[in-house]
């Protein structure tokens, strides 16, 4: 093992040199990188990024880094990519003038002075994130290097965007970061308001072989820091009973299951009409449009859900050990989720057969504060603010 460690940490170090190295060549004005969860997805805000750019600034060349085993989805789609960690990776990113991405880039790149470093992260927090965090759960590491590493990451990103001033207020504290935010509302989420139609919802049915009068149940839990086989490699236990699931909602629903990206392993479930696992799939926005109730945990999926004004069912059949002793969070769920919070598949079954519609008055006020700049212009606010007119609100 020390060996092993070595090893790496020899390759690191070359691999930085290199980085910098290739950093002095002349630099790419036009180029913009974009990567989605470490290179792994065509996705959330940098993918509403890309394609409003796309349409609207065709002087720049606009490139994705991509994980080696996820390229696919790109070469079917004709995205411009680049395998990541590749030799033209290396010289790409290094004379590249922009980086949009959603999660970290790998501790031992140092950013080129001049590249304009854009961090978009992926969800407004329930769960205490870096310093707030009491404890880090997460395998080969401790709280003080991980706190220590995402701190230095941090102080690279030149623009952050945030969702709403809940966000903000946490992720200054949380990361540790001084430039500037754009609070904005996220990119990612225009489509849930601009494609909240019934010929959206019937051309992604077809994607999944869904018939339009079936209606569609999304479960979409968040990983367990404690659930891991190493570094990156992560699994969940499947608690949702879902036979009991099928002799209650066959003739009804479908049944979507969606793990987090984090999740390695595929599911150890028996794909029929009533259940199909979509884990694989790029793009969470469409099945959130598709799906008439959302079944979630701890996961960031709720806020972005709950623009649609559907309902939303939380499923924490581990509250008290996530809450107390893995993670910890910013509010208590039980007074401020925006649906019931059960910890049975019974009372799950049950809460649905119950629930019609949202609740109001607790649902509105929840929308308000997390939701009030969700109007299907954030990415042209965003854009705008790095490459044309300013038109972002800016902190």
């Amino acid at each position: 093992m020390i060996k092993r460690l070595k090893k790496i940490n020899v390759v690191r170090k070359m691999s930085a040199t290199a980085f910098f190295l290739a950093s002095k060549l002349p630099v790419r004005k036009k180029l913009v990188m974009f990567e989605s969860f470490s290179g792994k997805q065509y996705s959330c805000n940098p993918r509403a990024i890309y394609e409003y750019m796309r349409e609207n600034y065709a002087e720049y060349d606009l490139v994705w880094s991509v994980n080696k085993k996820h390229q696919t989805k790109f070469k079917e789609n004709g995205i411009p990519y680049v395998e990541r960690l590749s030799v033209k990776w290396f010289i790409l990113m290094a004379r590249s003038a922009y980086w949009v991405t959603n999660s970290r880039m790998p501790n031992w790149i140092k950013k080129p002075r001049h590249t304009t470093y854009v961090q978009t992260w992926h969800g407004t927090p329930l769960k205490k994130l870096v310093s707030d965090m009491d404890e880090v759960r997460m395998p080969g590491t401790t709280k003080e290097k991980y706190v220590e590493n995402f701190h230095r990451e941090a102080s690279n990103w030149d623009y952050l965007i945030s969702p709403n001033s809940y966000s903000t207020t946490i992720f200054k504290r949380a990361f540790k970061y001084s430039n500037r935010i754009l609070e904005t509302g996220y990119p990612r989420n225009d489509m849930l308001v601009l494609g909240n139609n019934e010929e959206t919802i019937n051309n992604i049915k077809r994607k999944f072989n869904i018939p339009s009068e079936k209606k569609v149940l999304l479960y979409a839990p968040t990983w367990r820091d404690h659930h891991n086989k190493g570094p990156g490699s992560y699994h969940f236990n499947m608690q949702l009973d879902i036979d009991a699931f099928k002799h209650a909602f066959s003739d009804e629903y479908v049944l979507l299951l969606r793990m987090h990206s984090f999740i390695s392993d595929k599911l150890a479930i028996e794909e029929n009409e009533f259940v199909k696992d979509v884990s694989a799939y790029y793009d969470i926005n469409e099945l959130y449009l598709i799906s008439d109730i959302l079944i979630t945990d701890y996961s960031s999926v709720f806020f972005d859900y709950a623009i649609l004004n559907r309902p939303i069912l939380f499923f924490a059949y581990d509250l008290d050990e996530y809450r107390d002793d893995i993670r910890g969070f910013y509010f208590q769920l039980e007074k401020q989720a925006p649906g019931p919070v059960v910890k049975t598949t019974t009372e799950l079954i049950e809460a649905i057969k119950e629930m019609k519609q949202v609740e109001g008055d607790s649902f509105s006020a929840f929308s308000s504060q997390f939701c009030s700049l969700e109007d299907g212009q954030a990415t042209k606010r965003v854009v705008d603010e790095l490459f044309g007119e300013s038109k972002g609100v800016v902190r």
